[in-house]
């Protein structure tokens, strides 16, 4: 039944979509941040249902009388030189059956971010966009926090097998980078039972990301809370709020999550961090043999007896910056920090020229939890391999968005900037 019911909306869905690429988008949002179909039981979990969705909104680009437009930025040039730099190590790759089944992947995920500035350059939909993203994972928050409410921190929180989210460190992350998503949308929603709503889901959220007993999520989580009280209006109210549900939080997980936890100050003694360790000097030694990388799926056994200090030692990157080191070498690297310290100073600069002014203001509510967000993803994803996450691209793909809508505005160009609420 529930493969039924999935199916009927997805495909009751299609009509709408070659209509109007927007409903294409914010699907293809919905599906890949959520994956429905990985919650069914039959044969919906292996359906291309996001394959499906993708071409019907590309038909639908091609007959949309709309200007299609992409904008050229630094960060979508840095982006398109990013993805074409993977091709060339893919076709140089170590593991050649491996890395184009990966690059297959990856690049449908770039397409989908370019489509996306294409379609979503309105500040309704950039709102509407958000809403689906932050609701999208939200869904795992909610859902992990009672979890671990009703089980007493005893179990660990997941998502969907077979997903970017599918382990603990990937949703751990992935909800440390959608709460300050929803405290943009509290703060830009004048309905008073929404904000108390998102400000429940918040907390149950920072639950489940504890109930993750992810060591790289809690370390995350630390961050984006200090940043999210450094970023966000009402410091010195949500100073306090933070700390009491933090210690609240704290004292109901059981005894063993905070052994574990504590194993981060210890770590020469565990095994686990240890060979992330030489999984991260395997990447680095490769790189620097090999300029161009290994190429995608390049942490491999036969390879890491020629280039990590233990080699029988064998790990996954468990880093999304030693990942990159490892696969597309030291420009692929550079690439990639280029990427994200330009998006981070296109959120500052927006942040410093919309906020003040009522009209531009939910521009720099946006700009501000998307950097909080990016320190999410940075500090629980020096520990975790999801380099190609595709919620990182996104979210660059709205700072972009953002950033033309309010240049656009300091131009005098009238494009209704205070039009972007649904409620």
């Amino acid at each position: 039944m529930r493969d039924l019911f999935v199916s009927a909306v997805i495909f009751g869905l299609i009509p709408f979509i070659l209509v109007n690429p927007v409903v294409g988008v914010l699907t293809w949002c919905w599906l890949g941040f959520m994956n429905p179909h990985k919650l069914c039981w039959g044969f919906a979990q292996t359906f291309p249902f996001a394959q499906t969705v993708a071409i019907a909104t590309l038909v639908s680009l091609m007959a949309w009388k709309e200007p299609k437009r992409i904008p050229w930025t630094r960060e979508t040039k840095t982006l398109l030189v990013f993805t074409l730099w993977m091709f060339v190590t893919t076709f140089f790759a170590l593991n050649p059956e491996g890395a184009w089944e990966q690059w297959n992947k990856v690049w449908k995920i770039m397409l989908m971010t370019y489509v996306t500035m294409m379609v979503m350059n309105t500040p309704k939909r950039i709102h509407m966009l958000l809403w689906v993203t932050a609701l999208s994972l939200g869904f795992y928050g909610v859902k992990g926090g009672i979890f671990t409410l009703v089980t007493g921190g005893q179990f660990i929180v997941l998502g969907p097998e077979k997903t970017f989210i599918g382990v603990r460190g990937g949703i751990a992350l992935a909800l440390n980078m959608t709460i300050p998503l929803m405290r943009y949308l509290q703060l830009t929603t004048p309905q008073k039972w929404i904000r108390v709503g998102l400000g429940a889901a918040m907390a149950l959220t920072g639950l489940a990301v504890i109930g993750t007993h992810s060591r790289g999520g809690f370390l995350g989580a630390l961050a984006m809370s200090f940043f999210l009280i450094m970023k966000t209006r009402r410091k010195f109210f949500y100073t306090l709020l933070l700390a009491a549900t933090a210690y609240g939080i704290l004292s109901f997980m059981p005894s063993f999550w905070a052994e574990r936890m504590h194993t981060i100050e210890t770590y020469e003694e565990d095994g686990s961090a240890m060979g992330r360790i030489n999984a991260w000097l395997f990447a680095f030694n490769l790189a620097k043999d090999r300029p161009i990388g290994g190429g995608f799926e390049c942490f491999r056994g036969w390879l890491f007896d020629r280039y990590a200090p233990n080699p029988n030692d064998v790990h996954d990157a468990h880093s999304i910056f030693f990942e990159v080191l490892g696969e597309h070498g030291f420009i692929g690297l550079g690439l990639y920090l280029a990427l994200i310290l330009m998006t981070w100073r296109s959120a500052g600069w927006i942040r410093k020229n919309a906020g003040g002014d009522s009209r531009t203001q939910w521009l720099a509510d946006a700009a501000s939890m998307i950097q909080v967000s990016l320190v999410g993803y940075m500090v629980g994803g020096s520990f975790l391999g999801l380099a190609y996450f595709d919620l990182f691209y996104h979210l660059v793909g709205i700072i972009v968005l953002c950033r033309v809508l309010l240049e656009r505005h300091k131009a005098g160009e009238d494009m209704a900037i205070q039009d972007y609420r649904f409620f």
